[in-house]
């Protein structure tokens, strides 16, 4: 489970700021809170906040990281016996805070996390050179359950002492690759496995959410829409799919899976909703299949959506996802968040930004559990949560916050606004 993420200029986060997933000791909504050992993780987040104000940015300085980290040890080449000549996977595009005469070249991510019973603390420190277009890992460090497994700064290494004796073997790495992606080739024992869960918890464990559908004003354009091969090979989960379908209420019956014949090398999955058909009478007549093309983007979304859902909350994650509501009536939004918030849910986390302030309501979220984004007028956004700034647990929260008592909401120039209403 996510404890907490930690990014310091990274686009409009200038300063350092913390998404913080750790419960607060309230006492109520206790069902909302995971618990695991010593460790109490809430199960969601919503994130609120104007338009502009960095909600987006701070999913992108997750997914950054995960990204950054993921090429480094999921994408290698490596010349056999000599871990300096590491060719890594892609470069992924970093954006550091423009708007200030200060031109500071570093950026950090951290990430809290507990998987398997034990607690991972990981991060870095990336510094561009003055060509802007390379850049050096300034720090690094990794923690496992407290302890130091490693930590990088000053252009040397230093090992904790119980791993001390296993990496002193391995202090060869380059200036531009993160050292855990040469512990993750040359490692073994105790410390190949901390990397080994690492690795599991940054591939399934940590899902980033973007928005999935080009913006089209022709129905049928749709791109990049992700199925689950379960659908085809579990019909177990193929019916708990069709059984969320149909609570959305969307008109769809059910699902007809099968494999591409357009892609038989990568063996790839083709669906069709299935709709029921009707008489002159209202009776029904069988049914058609429809390209999932044909279906509105809201439901191909929530379809999405569902398949994630599922599989998170069978195997335990944190769901990520920029701008949920877009296109999900409320009321679905609310379901999916719902599902998270249930006592059946034990080991998944959602984490979502949103508009849609019909969430913002005592009875559906801690004080803890409600985030905003804002953005001052240097350019510079902030994260703070209700309970940061001591909001009552009686306080009406929508309302409260489109009074501006919250901050992070759009100020408009009242006369300017009247003007062109009234023109």
């Amino acid at each position: 489970m996510l404890l907490m993420f930690r990014v310091r200029n990274f686009a409009s986060f200038k300063e350092e700021v913390v998404l913080d997933m750790r419960a607060m000791s309230y006492k109520d909504m206790k069902e909302h809170v995971i618990e695991s050992g010593d460790s109490k993780a809430l199960k969601t987040m919503a994130i609120f906040g104007k338009n502009a104000s960095g909600k987006s940015n701070l999913i992108s300085a997750i997914f950054y990281f995960k990204t950054f980290v993921y090429n480094q040890l999921f994408n290698q080449e490596i010349e056999e016996n000599d871990s300096s000549k590491i060719n890594r996977g892609l470069n992924v595009r970093r954006n550091r805070f423009k708007l200030s005469e200060e031109d500071v070249k570093d950026s950090e991510f951290e990430i809290l996390f507990k998987y398997k019973d034990n607690i991972y603390q990981y991060g870095f420190v990336i510094e561009d050179l003055p060509d802007n277009k390379s850049y050096i890992i300034k720090e690094e460090w990794l923690l496992y359950n407290d302890k130091s497994v490693y930590e990088r700064g000053k252009g040397k290494l230093t090992f904790g002492r119980k791993y001390e004796g296993e990496l002193k073997r391995i202090e060869k790495y380059r200036d531009d690759r993160l050292y855990i992606g040469v512990l993750d080739y040359f490692s073994t024992g105790l410390v190949k496995e901390i990397v080994d869960n690492f690795k599991e918890y940054l591939k399934s464990g940590l899902n980033i959410h973007f928005e999935l559908f080009l913006e089209a004003s022709v129905k049928g354009v749709v791109s990049n829409v992700s199925y689950s091969r379960r659908l085809l090979e579990e019909p177990e989960y193929k019916k708990e799919v069709e059984k969320f379908i149909r609570i959305a209420d969307v008109g769809i019956e059910g699902l007809s899976i099968r494999k591409s014949a357009e892609d038989d090398e990568n063996d790839s999955v083709e669906v069709y909703t299935i709709h029921n058909m009707y008489d002159d009478r209202g009776e029904k007549a069988g049914q058609e299949e429809f390209e999932m093309s044909m279906e509105s983007s809201g439901t191909i979304r929530y379809f999405s959506f569902i398949q994630y859902v599922l599989n998170i909350m069978e195997k335990g994650g944190v769901f990520i996802v920029d701008e949920m509501s877009a296109r999900l009536h409320p009321a679905l939004v609310k379901f999916i968040v719902d599902l998270f918030q249930s006592d059946k849910n034990k080991k998944a986390q959602l984490i979502f930004t949103t508009h849609d302030i019909t969430l913002m309501d005592r009875r559906q979220f801690r004080r803890d559990e409600i985030a905003f984004v804002d953005k001052d007028k240097r350019g510079v956004s902030s994260l703070y949560t209700l309970a940061d700034i001591r909001v009552r647990s009686d306080a009406s929260f929508a309302k409260d916050y489109m009074a501006g008592k919250y901050g992070a909401i759009p100020i408009l120039d009242n006369k300017v606004a009247e003007g062109l209403v009234s023109e």
